[in-house]
């Protein structure tokens, strides 16, 4: 019998490092889920596409074990996502609504009037920073996707256009700006050098400024098996606990965080100097407590999610091949980043949708990256009445089930993939 020397089996019981963490530089040892292989998911083909190379990468996402940062590898550079982007903000109501509700508040809150400056990081087409003109507020947006920037400055609103970081804070500051107030709502999980994008926060800042950032809430995506929010244009998943360690390591600290419903369950965490004078709220002790409570300090609370997301998928695709099967057509509602996974990740294609509507013109006419879906206007769904319509941007079910009630007229319903498979019959729920 053959002995392997014992340094070879030790080489075969120890992980071999994945990388380095982008917050702290440890290696990174440990799987939090394998959604497997996908395209970028803001990679919409045109028809004349369909039959070209189309490029996938690993949807393989890491814990560090120091700091706790969800991660994936930078697989796709952000100038290849973001230069031309299929996103437009302003094409969900309830997201406009709630960024004019924002405005409002954090006018009031930090006392913002025509002598302050608000400055929103990824500002997108306007969406939000429209709203403080009739506030009073002067606003800059900064967004590297040409495409919806021009949405914003066709608005009026000021606009840079290029990706934000140590090096556009400094040419910022020579022109004598600086900000009483930023912004960054649904970006820093987009952010793969998150070291350089503090520290050029950091910079900009005014001495007594405040920043705020939303993003999606790590608890909130494993308690509700969100999984499908992972894709290749979100670099990073957080709790509080990393967000913490995040802006200690850049002289900030968080004074505030609030608890949000939006895409899922969010944070809305507020930043400071940390020789700012800002009272820190008891909300910050409290949340960091819980996910303590949760084991969010430690690889052992991130054990068990991939299982989730393997469970969610043997269900939905169960539910789909049952209703195939009986002979029932089902079309798509949406064609948001979010269900691209979802559709890549269960191998759901033309075979279990005939198509998909969204309101987002730029989306009209393309097919979804990989699944190759057609995406048609929101009218097509009137015009083919399916007996079932899979809703992909489930965060936005209760909008789209009441923009979309006249299906309950030929006796349609819509299902739900997330947290958990579930059909909604529009016929039992009031318009």
């Amino acid at each position: 019998m053959t002995v392997e020397p014992l340094n070879i089996v030790r080489k075969r019981q120890s992980p071999r490092p994945a990388g380095k963490c982008r917050l702290c530089g440890t290696d990174l040892l440990h799987t939090f889920v394998d959604l497997g292989m996908s395209p970028p998911c803001e990679d919409f083909r045109q028809e004349e596409q369909l039959d070209q190379v189309e490029h996938y990468y690993p949807l393989h996402v890491f814990v560090c074990d120091q700091c706790f940062l969800v991660q994936l590898k930078e697989y796709v550079a952000p100038e290849a996502i973001f230069t031309e982007y299929a996103y437009f903000s302003s094409y969900a109501a309830s997201w406009v609504a709630h960024a004019k509700a924002y405005c409002e508040m954090i006018t009031q809150r930090c006392n913002l009037g025509r002598h302050s400056l608000a400055v929103e990081l990824a500002s997108n087409d306007g969406y939000l920073l429209q709203h403080f003109g009739p506030l009073g507020v002067p606003v800059l947006g900064i967004e590297p996707a040409a495409n919806v920037a021009r949405a914003a400055i066709e608005k009026g609103i000021p606009t840079r256009v290029e990706f934000f970081g140590v090096e556009m804070a400094r040419r910022l500051l020579d022109e004598g700006i600086q900000a009483d107030l930023i912004i960054g709502n649904n970006v820093l999980a987009q952010v793969p050098d998150l070291n350089d994008f503090v520290a050029g926060i950091k910079l900009l800042l005014k001495p007594e400024g405040t920043v705020t950032l939303e993003f999606p809430h790590l608890e909130k995506l494993m308690a509700e098996n969100q999984f499908d929010t992972i894709y290749h244009e979100h670099f990073s998943y957080f709790s509080l606990l990393t967000i913490t360690e995040m802006a200690r390591r850049h002289a900030l600290h968080v004074i505030d965080v609030e608890e949000l419903s939006t895409h899922g369950g969010s944070l809305r965490v507020y930043l400071a100097h940390v020789e700012s004078p800002q009272p820190v709220s008891m909300n910050v002790a409290s949340l960091i407590a819980r996910e303590r409570s949760l084991r969010l300090d430690r690889t052992s609370g991130y054990q068990g999610f991939a299982a989730k997301a393997a469970s969610t998928k043997r269900d939905l695709l169960t539910v789909l091949i049952a209703l195939k099967n009986e002979g029932k057509s089902i079309c798509g509602y949406g064609a948001p980043g979010k269900g691209n996974t979802l559709l890549n990740y269960c191998g759901i294609g033309t075979d279990f949708l005939d198509f998909t509507v969204d309101r987002n013109p730029y989306k009209h006419g393309r097919y979804t990256p990989g699944m190759h879906i057609p995406i048609l206007p929101v009218e097509a769904l009137v015009e083919a009445r399916p007996d079932y319509v899979l809703i992909l941007p489930w965060n936005l079910k209760d909008e789209i089930v009441r923009q979309m009630h006249q299906i309950a007229a030929w006796g349609g319903k819509f299902i739900v993939p997330i947290p958990h498979v579930m059909v909604i019959d529009p016929q039992e729920r009031p318009a």
